[in-house]
């Protein structure tokens, strides 16, 4: 491991990181072809997709920001709260302006033609129509970059919370943190909040993703940010603990999911139902949470140039993969090609044409690496 001013560099994160917005491209190419609510449609749908689309749903952005918590720290040990916001700005928000500007309004156009609401060619519709109204009335969206404004209100709010635990490692809140997490299960207290949240919030306030309004997903999505960062002040003790147990919280996981599906065949929605399926939930996406770092930690803590470009990638990648996915979408979704060829020739043609203007318009050039979130060389 790489030594940063006092602090360790885990390397497993990066890998873990890589991964899980891999699994984002896939699970995107996926929502063209399931039952749920997208953007634009295939002419068929699988609703057997779905099974695996929900197992990987469960977890998918709650470890991205628990990552982004752990990353927190790091960012932190080497700034003030003040240079961490000003980096936090320029890191995340240049690049959703960028995006909102340039990226998104393609998804957007394709839609609206898709479903008979704008005629004409991409020119006309931007910048003319793209910005005219808030979507899904309008056309003006963050859309898949939600992440990202999310995670900034995130990281400038909790900045003086994040300040003291840093400046007071010995407080009695890492105490208890670290007393926790030196025991197989102990980290499991903390689905405690993530139950009440899921159990009587959830409920009231679906899923929108326009931050403000969006209180479920706020709370939900601070929270495993918050954990993060507190997992990772207590550092060894946290890595032994889930390396050492990986086995276990895997099988919880296992029956976790399992339980949850068999829940949703056999019984229909009730209040009962509704409380018993949200603490299978919760259970069962902190424990394969928990797996994960597990099996990084035994397996992926270590350094590589496939891991350095692909770490530097991955938020150019982020920020273009959807609009792709949907613009090779449109084109195929009416063709009488079945499933497989379809699913391949958009995760192929998303990650070939995110790879090509990742290396040759973006990563070359240090006045356009910023506005995709990058560091200047």
């Amino acid at each position: 491991m790489e030594k940063i001013k006092g602090t360790m560099r885990r390397y497993d994160l990066d890998w873990l990181r890589v991964i899980v917005f891999g699994l984002l491209i896939l699970y995107h190419v996926g929502m063209f072809f399931v039952p749920w609510g997208w953007h634009i449609k295939n002419d068929i749908i699988y609703p057997d997709l779905r099974w695996p689309m929900l197992f990987v749903n469960q977890w998918r952005l709650p470890i991205l920001f628990v990552i982004s918590g752990m990353g927190t720290y790091y960012a932190l040990s080497k700034r003030t709260g003040g240079q961490f916001a000003t980096e936090r700005v320029k890191r995340l928000f240049l690049p959703l302006v960028v995006g909102i500007i340039l990226v998104v309004p393609p998804q957007v156009y394709f839609e609206r033609i898709d479903k008979g609401q704008f005629f004409g060619g991409y020119f006309e519709f931007w910048p003319s129509h793209a910005f005219i109204g808030v979507y899904p009335e309008g056309n003006f969206s963050w859309h898949h970059l939600w992440f990202l404004p999310y995670l900034l209100v995130f990281s400038l709010i909790l900045i003086p919370g994040f300040l003291y635990l840093r400046k007071n490692p010995g407080s009695g809140f890492i105490r208890l943190a670290s007393m926790m997490a030196s025991k197989p299960f102990g980290l499991f207290w903390l689905v405690i909040p993530l139950y009440i949240w899921e159990s009587l919030v959830e409920p009231f306030f679906p899923s929108t993703h326009a931050l403000w309004g969006d209180w479920f997903n706020v709370i939900n999505y601070i929270t495993f940010f918050f954990y993060g960062f507190l997992l990772i002040t207590v550092k060894d003790v946290f890595w032994k603990t889930v390396e050492t147990n990986r086995r276990k919280y895997l099988f919880l996981g296992l029956l976790g999911f399992s339980g949850m599906v068999g829940l949703r065949l056999a019984y229909e929605d009730s209040t009962l139902i509704h409380f018993i399926e949200a603490l299978l939930k919760v259970v069962n996406l902190w424990a394969w949470i928990l797996a994960l770092f597990g099996y990084a930690a035994a397996y992926f803590n270590r350094s590589s140039k496939a891991l350095t470009y692909a770490n530097e990638a991955v938020y150019p990648f982020y920020i273009l993969h959807q609009t792709i996915t949907i613009t090779i979408g449109f084109y195929l979704m009416h063709l009488d090609w079945g499933f497989w060829p379809k699913f391949l020739v958009m995760v192929l043609g998303t990650f070939g044409i995110a790879w090509l203007i990742y290396e040759f318009l973006i990563r070359r050039w240090n006045w356009v690496r910023p506005l995709f979130g990058m560091k200047n060389r």
